[in-house]
This record gives C-alpha cells, structure tokens and sequence, in this order.
C-alpha cells in the first residue's frame, strides 16, 4: 500500500470514530432529556406532597394526641367489660376473654389511666 493510501484510510478512520462518537454523544443527551423531563415533574409531585403534609401535620399533632388518651382508657375500659361479662355470666366461673395465650403483659398505658388490673 502506498502511503497516502494509509493516511486516506487513517483519516477515514478517525470520521468514522468522530462519528459514532457524535451519534453516541446524541444519544446519551436525548436519555438525559428524557430523565431530566420527568424528574422535573417528579419535583412538582414531591412539592405537593410538602404542601398538603404542611398542612395536614397540626391534625396528625392534635390526633396522636386524642389517640394517646383513648389508647390510655382502653385497657380500663376492657377491665369494665370483663366485670360485665362475669356478671351477666350464667357460668360465673368464665375464664378470662381473650387472654393471650403466652400470658398478660405489663403495659405503661395501666399505670397512665391509674387503673390496677388484678394479679393472678
């Protein structure tokens, strides 16, 4: 091969590659149009998510809160409904309703009411 035969096909060669490399550049931008475009309205979701949050946090305050106290008067209110049932038993010897079966557990929520469940 002559010599300018090799520097045709070297320049030929170095088209080619800018080439695929400017496809592969177009490429690689139009994934990261495509990206950027839905992250954009990704952060329009996520703003409006913050906004009803804002507003919706002082209720969740006001109802953790109102759960709090209802959680605390439940284990007193289940010790009412235990005497009611012993007593409009007809067998007064029942054995304790829904008793778990690996035992009772000691709750804080007894001591915030002030209720003292009978130990067996």
């Amino acid at each position: 091969m002559s010599e300018t035969t090799l520097i045709v096909l070297t320049v030929v060669e170095i088209v080619v590659l800018i080439a695929g490399l400017a496809f592969f550049l177009y490429w690689v931008g139009s994934l990261l149009a495509k990206i950027a475009t839905t992250l954009e309205a990704g952060d329009g979701l996520v703003r409006q998510i913050v906004d009803d949050a804002t507003v919706i946090k002082p209720g969740l305050e006001h109802i953790n809160r109102s759960g709090g106290v209802v959680a605390g008067a439940l284990p007193l209110l289940y010790g009412f409904a235990e005497q009611i049932i012993r007593k409009a038993s007809p067998n007064p010897e029942r054995p304790k309703v829904a008793a778990p079966a690996a035992g009772s557990r000691r709750s804080r929520l007894l001591d915030a009411v002030g209720f003292a469940s009978p130990r067996h």
